[in-house]
């Protein structure tokens, strides 16, 4: 199986839909006329190269299925942006052929919702003591990189954003679930705050929530 040069427009897939209901997405398009299959291809908004070779895992669905569940449906269990191709499937002199469309009418970015990571930091300190110790715990919906999340360290009040103060990364990936983190000891007039390390990327795929 591979891509066929060149696209006829007469068998492009167009007119590409999608509605994401109760962790469903439903797709429907176009077929052009004389195709009864089709490959789909679910992967990351970010994911590499797209269009250069014929993707694993796609998944074969023909004109028939379409007809009887009216599109195609599929469970998400991602989080973030989804990008789904069809590519229409055809037989050429006894090679099966994929239609790659240049133009990625056959294509559309589906927002699989945000996975939420509650957050908190509860700090104690002696009466006399020139330092504080500062306990984090971090809850997530999903397992999440160590590199998402960072903590900032702040002299006299709590910082604002993850550039005002000092910033230091975590060190361990977070797992799904409750993760209690070991104490750190700051200095009595220091304040720590959890962030993104890049809020317009993770942004999109978990939402940071304090307890």
């Amino acid at each position: 199986m591979r891509y066929a040069e060149e696209t006829p427009p007469a068998q492009a897939i167009t007119e590409v839909t999608a509605r994401v209901e109760d962790r469903f997405c439903t797709l429907r398009w176009r077929w052009p006329d004389g195709v009864q299959a089709v490959c789909i291809h679910k992967g990351t908004a970010e994911g590499p190269g797209r269009g250069e070779l014929p993707p694993s895992g796609m998944k074969l669905y023909t004109r028939e299925e379409y007809k009887a569940n009216n599109g195609y449906r599929d469970r998400m269990d991602d989080i973030g942006l989804v990008v789904y191709t069809i590519y229409a499937r055809i037989n050429d002199n006894g090679e099966t052929l994929l239609i790659r469309q240049p133009d990625r009418a056959n294509e559309i970015t589906v927002s699989a919702g945000k996975a939420r990571i509650y957050y908190s930091v509860s700090q104690k300190k002696t009466i006399f003591g020139k330092q504080k110790t500062v306990h984090m715990t971090i809850t997530a919906e999903v397992p999440v990189p160590k590199d998402v999340l960072c903590y900032v360290k702040k002299r006299g009040g709590y910082p604002a954003s993850r550039e005002d103060g000092v910033l230091f990364p975590f060190v361990q990936d977070f797992a799904a679930g409750r993760n209690a983190l070991p104490p750190i000891e700051i200095g009595k007039e220091d304040f720590v705050r959890i962030f993104f390390t890049d809020g317009r990327r993770y942004g999109q795929y978990y939402e940071l929530v304090p307890e």
